[in-house]
């Protein structure tokens, strides 16, 4: 009798040995694996097609591409896209925003799509298309055939990109500031007024000759790691990135060119390039429209990339190191956009692709739609995501707000306000803070608050 229950005791706590250790084994392999998604898709329409400012004639060797990532195993998925087009505004973020955090799996408050600016691309708004057909007019530049097609196809990149992530363990930072590519494009007068606009090529060579300006002259990298290796590389610079345009030639300008030869130099990770908070920044003191100039800055940025990736410092990331945050916004209208349905049939195709999605973005924000502000934590790095085209300014400010952490800011989010300014810009006048702003003096003070809430 004594053996028997020595033996069941023994089977008893056998049992339950077996038992805890399969439930261990069970909990380590369902802990949160942090993982990244890469994608990257061809952005360039076919020949015939409009582009912003002219139909497209042909094609370059470098065409225009959608990049991103997607992170897993930190909560719902994270999907962050960069375009090589000049905007996308409004209903067509929303399309993308929908399509793309239905194959990730996630909602669309957790996806980022920024253009990064080049000219000679297409311009996107689902919602400026929809209002021209109605007014019985063509269209044009915000024709959406091409805009569905891409988003189909990220929609379909994006889940096959899923099923073949690779584990990430550590990210990495580093900056470096970039040599005689951008300034700041409003040249001030002594009285304080804004006395002219130095253009993505500026022509006058007194206005080429006037100071740098105010910049932020630093371009920052993030990357993924599975530990020694480099899985993608996220590039942060703020200026237009324009050498020359209206070619009819669809062509990603020289960040594309400088993101290019990243490439060529780290071909195991992924080089996804975003435009910083360069509304008031071009490269037009260091440029004069001659076309040799587009690979000169393009080697200029690129020089940056590669001393800014050569300091990179690895950080261990774990998922409970990762947050997603967002700050919904709504900017003042300034009230020269409702002149704009009064326009829509006497003005030109040109002037129509320039602010047509202004009042767009008026007529949603009046149905009570706002403009969410993101931030993506990882770790001692942030990324701050803002709408429109907005002053570096607001990306100076955020990186002296948290100068404990990496800080980095992608611009050009959704593209509809237009430029937004600094307030002081609006009392000193000139282009960007004109009618090419849809916006407000107030602007600064509702998107600072945005910013330092999510920052902190």
């Amino acid at each position: 009798m004594s053996y028997n229950l020595n033996a069941l005791l023994f089977r008893f706590v056998f049992i339950c040995v077996f038992a805890l250790h399969a439930v261990l084994i069970h909990a380590q392999a369902v802990q949160p694996t942090l993982k990244l998604a890469l994608f990257d898709v061809d952005a360039t329409p076919p020949v015939g097609s409009e582009l912003t400012y002219n139909p497209m004639v042909n094609d370059w060797d470098l065409g225009l591409r959608a990049k991103g990532v997607v992170i897993l195993g930190a909560g719902l998925p994270i999907v962050m896209c960069s375009v090589d087009w000049i905007g996308i505004s409004n209903d067509s973020q929303d399309e993308f925003k929908r399509v793309m955090a239905e194959a990730a799996a996630t909602i669309p408050e957790r996806v980022v799509v920024h253009a990064i600016h080049q000219h000679d691309a297409p311009t996107s708004d689902l919602g400026a298309e929809k209002l021209m057909q109605e007014a019985g007019l063509n269209p044009s530049a915000f024709e959406g055939t091409y805009t569905r097609d891409l988003i189909k196809r990220l929609g379909l990149a994006i889940q096959k990109s899923i099923s073949v992530a690779v584990p990430f363990t550590h990210i990495g930072k580093g900056q470096a500031p970039v040599y005689q590519v951008a300034s700041n494009r409003r040249i001030i007068g002594s009285d304080g007024k804004a006395k002219a606009s130095r253009t993505s090529a500026t022509l006058d060579p007194a206005i080429r000759a006037e100071p740098e300006g105010l910049i932020d002259p630093m371009v920052s990298l993030i990357s993924f790691w599975n530990n020694d290796k480099p899985i993608a590389v996220l590039s942060y610079y703020a200026s237009h990135p324009q050498s020359y345009y209206r070619t009819g030639v669809a062509n990603p300008d020289f960040p594309g060119i400088a993101r290019f030869l990243r490439q060529l130099a780290v071909p195991d990770a992924l080089h996804i390039h975003f435009n910083g908070a360069g509304g008031n920044l071009t490269a037009g003191k260091y440029n004069d429209g001659d076309k040799k100039n587009r690979l000169i800055l393009a080697e200029r940025l690129a020089d940056g990339m590669k001393r800014a990736w050569d300091q990179t410092q690895l950080e261990r990331i774990e998922p409970n190191s990762i947050q997603w945050n967002i700050e919904p916004v709504a900017l003042i209208p300034a009230t020269h956009i409702e002149s704009l349905e009064a326009k829509m049939k006497t003005e030109t195709a040109v002037f129509l692709a320039n602010n047509l999605s202004k009042l767009v973005w008026l007529r949603r924000l009046q149905s009570g739609k706002k403009i969410d502000i993101s931030c993506l934590t990882m770790g001692h790095v942030k990324i701050l995501h803002l709408p429109g085209e907005p002053f570096v300014e607001y990306q100076l400010a955020a990186k002296a707000e948290r100068k404990d952490l990496f800080v980095a800011v992608a611009g050009y989010g959704d593209y509809g306000m237009g430029y937004i300014g600094n307030s002081i810009a609006y009392a000193e006048g000139g282009y960007e803070t004109g009618q090419a702003s849809a916006v407000t003096a107030e602007a600064e003070a509702i998107l600072m608050k945005a910013i330092r809430k999510l920052l902190h």
